[in-house]
């Protein structure tokens, strides 16, 4: 249905430049699956909390002083002498963390639904180049404040480019601007934190386009067969978003107003000494699972490989599962191996937190290889060994009371 609008100004301005168009296909009458859940909300919600990222992220760089000697007090002023400024950097710092939980579960429900499989692949790979950039914002904005695990942090990371044969030493120099974290660093860290972001928003705009083109996979993993399976996703989506746009800021500001530190570490309330290493130097929470891998292989160089795979996989994972279903709901053993995966992330979460000694390990070596495991060996064989349920007919099809019983589908059909 063509867009249509009584407003002179709207249409002289469409018939120009046709942005009322294109919102009005995109976000009122794009259809929709009709059968989406909850789960599909943390899409959007991503983009509401980008949006604030880099709202606040504007107004703390009106203030912030890129410099070793400044950085640390620049930080305390905002705290202590700016209008709201200890609003605006407690909605920032945690705004990370809540960025990548609510991303992580976006990823998690791509992979528990099958969310990858053709012809989404290239929309899947868009999402975890957005994952990719975001650890790489988050990592220069934790420096910013140039406080000891800033610093140690910066240290530690950048120096395991130096791993890298022939030029990592001449890769980590210029990573500094010199012989050591200092000044250069900051700075340049600066400038990437600024730009990053708008990096995101251009990758976020592609992985919008992409999903649009075949539309949002569901809970069933089946294709759209007609009218009676989709619905509109204004007003239906819109609400349902806003709902849960609702409840996560109820939950972002409890920790915003009442628990503002708890995600951080305390000492990055010391100011930055290269003359004094912490007892434990740990990223953030969201990077633990990523270092506990970076730890489980004594050689420097496999750790820096394996950490960075930890990540690439995903670019493959596509290809990777070879079942012809996609939703887990048709598949009970991979949706066994899917919570043991789950189980696994969390498990080198709590490993990447402690100290690299004892049973840490062992525990930590154990599950990095099942990480790797799941991906390149259990995914693929289970495409080939598993025997999945019946498919419905289409999404439009009751599924409650005994309706997938009689789906009829073949099993095997490409979906």
């Amino acid at each position: 249905m063509a867009f249509q609008t009584q407003n002179a100004l709207v249409r002289w301005i469409d018939h120009r430049l046709p942005v009322f168009s294109y919102m009005h296909h995109e976000l009122h009458e794009y259809p929709t699956p009709r059968n989406l859940n909850y789960w599909w909300n943390f899409g959007s919600l991503a983009l509401v909390v980008l949006v604030i990222m880099i709202a606040t992220g504007l107004f703390l760089a009106m203030q912030y002083t890129p410099s070793t000697l400044h950085a640390f007090d620049s930080v305390e002023r905002i705290m202590r002498d700016v209008n709201y400024g200890w609003l605006i950097r407690y909605i920032h710092m945690n705004g990370a963390s809540f960025f990548f939980i609510v991303v992580y579960i976006h990823i998690f429900r791509g992979l528990y639904y099958g969310s990858y499989k053709q012809p989404r692949e290239l929309l899947w790979i868009l999402g975890v180049v957005i994952l990719l950039l975001m650890m790489a914002t988050a990592f220069l904005g934790y420096v910013l404040p140039w406080g000891q695990m800033s610093f140690w942090g910066a240290t530690v990371i950048t120096n395991l480019f130096s791993a890298i044969p022939l030029v990592g030493e001449g890769i980590v120099t210029w990573l500094w601007g010199g012989f050591s974290v200092d000044n250069p660093t900051l700075n340049r860290f600066f400038a990437l934190h600024f730009l990053l972001p708008f990096v995101i928003v251009g990758v976020v705009g592609l992985h919008v386009v992409a999903l649009h083109q075949h539309g949002s996979n569901n809970p069933l993993g089946i294709e759209q067969k007609g009218p009676q399976d989709v619905i509109p996703f204004h007003p239906y989506y819109t609400v349902k978003d806003l709902l849960g746009v609702g409840v996560f800021l109820l939950l972002f500001s409890a920790f915003v107003f009442f628990a503002p530190n708890f995600l951080g570490h305390p000492d990055n309330y010391i100011p930055a000494n290269p003359m004094v290493t912490p007892a434990h130097i740990v990223p953030e929470w969201y990077f633990l699972p990523f270092y506990a891998i970076l730890r489980a292989v004594p050689d420097k160089l496999g750790g820096v490989l394996l950490m960075f795979g930890a990540v690439a996989v995903l670019f493959i994972v596509p290809w990777l599962d070879t079942s012809r279903v996609r939703s887990a709901k048709f598949r009970p053993i991979y949706r066994q191996f899917f919570w043991l995966l789950l189980i696994d992330c969390i498990v080198l979460g709590w490993v990447g937190g402690n100290p690299p000694e004892g049973a840490f390990i062992v525990i930590g070596r154990i599950a990095t290889a099942y990480y790797f495991l799941h991906f390149l060996v259990i995914l693929p064989l289970l495409g080939k060994l598993e025997r999945p349920l019946p498919l419905p007919t289409s999404i439009a099809q009751p599924v409650m009371a005994g309706g997938l019983a009689g789906a009829g589908a073949a099993p095997m059909e490409k979906r």
